[in-house]
């Protein structure tokens, strides 16, 4: 028993230094848009890290201090709705991205093109923002406001993050200047492309559906000539009540149009359906994961 003790506790703590590796790169990422490229060129970005911008400008506290502070509610909110690891996750990225903060403020921005700034900078938060997601953490807490309204009110969890942002991207406009305000929203909008980039990345996958008479020469193709395996469903039609062959594969982006030459190819006819799918997971389906 003692010598397996060593291997079973090997594993959670490699996991745990590369969660914390991520976290880390993830909030330092996010440092460095916000110091380097948005803060001096009065841009903000939205949710916790926008009002923050917003009031270190008006007052003398450091941005670092308010990223702490306001996000402090949050961390409990998140603890009790969703777990002990994502409140430790979100609070150790915080820190990093507070410290960071204040140790970049003295640094010299890149440009002071309010454009570059605002381009440059969504991508560089949005890729630290991206990182500290899929490493189970948070930087922002409008997503869990979001969900507890949605549990009580008739709106979703992302109009309620719309509405949330843009009243803090509008209020830019009183504060800066109405010209940062729309450099504001560019930076937002690049930053959140650039969160899905990291989270989906680029070989976005994606579920196919087949209904064919010809389905086990459409499976079979695919197999051997796209190189991804299928699952045979069994279906009924809603019409005739016939059995019918459902072919289940997941591909990436990059591998749609030649599945739907083979398909096209092998029965013109066939009823086929491609739609996004956000994870997956074991399997002969190989998609990196910084997990």
């Amino acid at each position: 028993m003692q010598g397996r003790h060593p291997q079973h506790r090997k594993e959670p703590l490699a996991k745990l230094l590369r969660r914390a590796l991520f976290l880390f790169l993830g909030a330092s990422l996010v440092s460095v848009g916000l110091e380097i490229f948005l803060v001096p060129n009065r841009i903000i970005d939205g949710g916790i890290v926008g009002v923050s911008i917003l009031l270190s400008a008006l007052t003398p506290v450091p941005l670092g201090a308010y990223l702490t502070l306001l996000n402090l509610p949050f961390l409990y909110l998140g603890y009790k709705q969703i777990g002990k690891t994502f409140a430790a996750s979100t609070l150790f990225a915080v820190l990093v991205m507070s410290i960071g903060t204040t140790l970049l403020h003295p640094v010299p921005p890149i440009t002071i093109d309010p454009l570059l700034a605002a381009v440059f900078g969504g991508i560089t938060l949005g890729a630290g923002v991206g990182l500290v997601i899929r490493s189970g953490g948070s930087l922002d807490g409008t997503e869990i406001v979001a969900i507890l309204l949605n549990r009580k009110t008739a709106f979703s969890v992302g109009e309620v993050v719309m509405f949330i942002n843009i009243f803090i991207l509008g209020s830019a406009g009183f504060v800066f200047g109405w010209d940062r305000a729309m450099y504001s929203l560019i930076a937002y909008y690049v930053a959140f492309k650039a969160i899905d980039v990291v989270i989906e990345g680029f070989d976005e996958s994606k579920a196919v559906w087949v209904i064919s008479d010809k389905s086990a020469e459409i499976g079979d193709a695919i197999v051997h000539r796209l190189g991804r395996g299928v699952t045979y469903l069994r279906g009924e039609g809603g019409y005739t009540g016939e059995d019918r062959r459902v072919i289940y594969c997941v591909i990436t982006r990059l591998e749609e149009a030649k599945l739907k030459s083979i398909v096209e190819e092998i029965d013109p006819g066939a009823f086929l359906s491609i739609g996004p799918i956000h994870d997956v997971r074991g399997g002969r389906f190989k998609k990196r994961d910084i997990h």
